[in-house]
């Protein structure tokens, strides 16, 4: 038998943890206390210290039990915890082992909410850079929500009947409870590797308890990383959740995230029938116009008349052409008559030797007066050729085609101001057809603006 009656600090420490956990009133305390020195290891553990206005308390809660936790602890939040309290063998001083923590005048789901929108919100995932736009006329709809219930039947009824063309297809899905968040994950996830256009996340209304999968965070992340545009529909229309913040477009229900995913189809025909209507007027009414066109530009002058435009040039053609072989023929004459009148003197006077030099000369002379004839002729020809151009250049079509128009007051040309008065309605003649307008203001030119021009 030992005589030594110093025990060993772990034999103490042991005695003192055995008293503490014998102690029924250790076993289920009820602790008030501020937050301090929160540390969140990465194994899920959180340590803490939680104090009073005069004294510190260690304590530890493990991550079995911090998985209820909803909020994030931070140092400063007055909670209440409910643990028991034993000794730490290794530093020999006694600490609160939480197993429940509640935040002291808040509820934990509000903390937690606040806490994880104000930590998205810094990270912009609720700014509208990431919102993307719903397509006008959906082919292909995807569905993420509970199989059986309310919800499902009000988005599916009122696709087909709003829309029937679009393909609806459901992801069953679990929408709380144990799982409901991996499950909403899996199943916009599973969407994304398909073809749609629009997806519908959503589900009936309930508590804050039943809503609160889609206010996780990785809910919320899945969302903001969808390729297709999610419209969140969750709960009623005073629920909000972080789903709602995240998604590019909210619906206050289920059947309403349904009519803004698709639009119509009776306003569609509607809209149809009416733009058809209006086509038809627009149609009717410029063919009318255009036909009226036609009859002003048919019975206008130029049109009507057009042998009158032409008439004075086709005349000084025709004197130009009968001048020119009038005074052809009676040159060719008067040379003709000096040949002869030259021959027979030439015979009546020369020896043969001259004479056959003269008729060498007057052959010369023949071929000459030939050229003579042959180039005037051509000279004519040309000055004929140059006065069909300047015909054509003059003529008021091709006046038009340089830019000019011709103003017409009932069928007569207009060529001064004078003639006109406020109010007078003109048929104004262009290249490619008729303009009715009306005279609104007369600016005569003074002499000196004339001059200038």
């Amino acid at each position: 038998m030992s005589t030594d009656p110093y025990l060993s600090v772990k034999a103490l420490t042991k005695y003192i943890k055995k008293k503490f956990d014998a102690d029924p009133h250790l076993r289920d305390v009820y602790v008030k206390g501020e937050l301090s020195n929160v540390k969140i290891h990465t194994s899920g553990h959180i340590y803490f210290t939680l104090k009073d206005n005069a004294t510190r308390l260690p304590g530890v809660m493990f991550s079995a039990s911090a998985k209820s936790v909803k909020f994030k602890p931070e140092s400063g939040m007055t909670v209440l915890i409910r643990g028991d309290v034993s000794v730490y063998e290794a530093s020999g001083q006694y600490q609160l082992y939480a197993q429940s923590m509640q935040v002291d005048g808040i509820g934990d789901y509000y903390l937690a909410f606040e806490q994880l929108k104000e930590k998205l919100a810094k990270e912009g995932l609720f700014d509208a850079l990431h919102k993307k736009q719903l397509p006008r006329f959906p082919k292909r709809i995807a569905v993420v929500t509970a199989q059986t219930g309310a919800a499902v039947r009000d988005i599916i009824i009122t696709l087909h009947r709003r829309y029937p063309l679009a393909e609806v297809v459901l992801y069953p899905t679990l929408v709380q409870g144990a799982g409901a968040v991996q499950s909403i994950v899996q199943s916009i996830q599973a969407a994304n590797t398909s073809n749609y256009d629009v997806l519908i996340v959503g589900r009936g209304g309930g508590s804050i308890e039943d809503l609160w999968a889609f206010n996780e965070e990785a809910v919320a992340r899945v969302i903001v990383a969808s390729k297709i545009p999610i419209i969140s529909a969750i709960g009623h229309e005073t629920d909000t959740t972080i789903a709602d913040f995240v998604s590019d477009l909210r619906a206050p229900t289920p059947t309403a995230a349904a009519e803004l995913a698709v639009p119509s189809q009776a306003e569609l025909l509607e809209k149809i029938s009416s733009y058809r209507s209006r086509m038809y007027r627009t149609v009717s009414i410029t063919i009318s116009q255009q036909q009226k066109m036609l009859e002003r530009l048919t019975s206008s002058f130029p049109l009507a008349y057009p042998e009158r435009l032409y008439r004075p040039f086709i005349e000084r053609i025709e004197r130009a052409t009968d001048s020119l072989q009038r005074e052809s023929l009676q040159y060719v004459s008067r040379s003709k008559e000096q040949y002869r009148t030259f021959d027979h003197r030439l015979k009546s006077r020369m020896p043969l030797q001259q004479i056959r030099q003269s008729e060498t000369d007057v052959t010369e002379l023949g071929r000459r007066l030939d050229y003579q004839v042959n180039q005037l002729l051509k000279d004519r020809q040309q000055q004929l050729s140059s006065s069909i151009r300047t015909l054509d250049a003059l003529s008021p079509l091709k006046i038009m085609d340089r830019g000019y128009s011709i103003p017409y007051i009932e069928g007569a040309v207009v060529k001064s101001v004078t003639q006109v008065k406020k109010g007078d309605s003109l048929t104004i003649a262009m290249q490619d057809g008729m303009i009715q307008a009306t005279v609104n203001e007369i600016n005569p030119a003074s002499k000196g603006d004339v001059n200038d021009g």
